[in-house]
């Protein structure tokens, strides 16, 4: 795709960040937008700096934890635009610590926002784009996390990991059925962004037990405070969207932000290929 004046896109997750950033590269490329997000008060200051900016921009406040959300944002989309050309799965949240200490809520919560929401989003919006039979493209936000690991993110990498496989075999899939859908997986490096306080976002239903002792250790604020301390250290965000819509425009599916951490993900594939097992060694080339 490299026309895009006039096309629809649906980002989820568009309130700040990464989602934000695609949303204002849209706005420069007079594509009409529909922003998603479950904060209603960073949508609604979203809604009105994307419109400032001269956007044919629609806001709805949705959980894409919720199948029913999801159909709900596609309702809403195609009653307001007649047809979705771009959809951005880019809603997600961070949560640190070893896979044994923290709590099934963690588990759940960071697993069904980071891959439920790109199932939900997949599962609602490629039918509609096969029906269009139109030239459409899906970019799924996973990290750099779902190609390299590191130490103390154990339930962040295995539901970025997923995320990965999941639009690798979409992207397969699709191949099967149609040359018009197109497909990416954004997997950047640390961006600064607010992810790191996501926890605002978290739902009852997923709350943590704050008195049990993981969450009153000195390794829990040692994991949060390094959390805050690699997003708020990481690349400018305000060359994201365009880094996005290049890839786009070249159809590259995996799009990566930062080249110093490319031979390092060559090395685990060696690794691999080599017999050899995950190595401190290869972290601290990212840390």
């Amino acid at each position: 795709m490299k026309e895009f004046k006039g096309k629809v896109a649906v980002i989820t997750g568009a309130a700040n960040g990464i989602g934000f950033a695609i949303a204002k590269e849209c706005a420069r490329r007079e594509i009409k937008i529909v922003i998603a997000d479950i904060d209603a008060k960073d949508l609604k200051r979203a809604e009105e700096q994307l419109k400032a900016d001269g956007a044919e921009v629609l806001a709805v406040e949705m959980d894409v934890m919720k199948f029913e959300d999801m159909e709900m944002l596609a309702k809403i989309a195609l009653e307001r635009f007649k047809h979705i050309d771009l959809l951005f799965n880019n809603a997600g949240v961070v949560i640190a610590g070893p896979a044994w200490l923290l709590s099934l809520n963690d588990w759940e919560w960071v697993m069904r926002a980071n891959v439920g929401g790109i199932v939900h989003g997949e599962k609602v919006f490629i039918p509609i784009m096969l029906k269009q039979d139109t030239d459409c493209h899906i970019v799924n936000t996973s990290s750099v996390a779902g190609l390299l690991h590191l130490n103390g993110m154990s339930a962040y990498h295995t539901s970025k990991f997923a995320a990965v496989g999941l639009s690798e075999s979409t992207y397969l899939d699709l191949q099967c059925e149609t040359d018009k859908i197109k497909m990416s997986v954004f997997c950047p490096g640390f961006i600064q962004t607010d992810l790191d306080n996501c926890e605002r976002h978290r739902p009852d239903i997923y709350k943590n037990d704050m008195s049990q002792s993981y969450y009153q250790s000195d390794l829990y604020k040692e994991e949060e405070q390094k959390k805050h301390k690699v997003i708020k250290g990481g690349m400018p965000i305000d060359t994201i969207g365009a880094t996005i819509f290049k890839a786009i425009e070249e159809e590259k599916f995996y799009i990566l932000t930062h080249a110093e951490l490319n031979p390092l993900i060559g090395l685990r594939v060696k690794n691999m290929f080599e017999g050899g097992s995950p190595s401190m060694d290869v972290i601290k080339g990212v840390k």
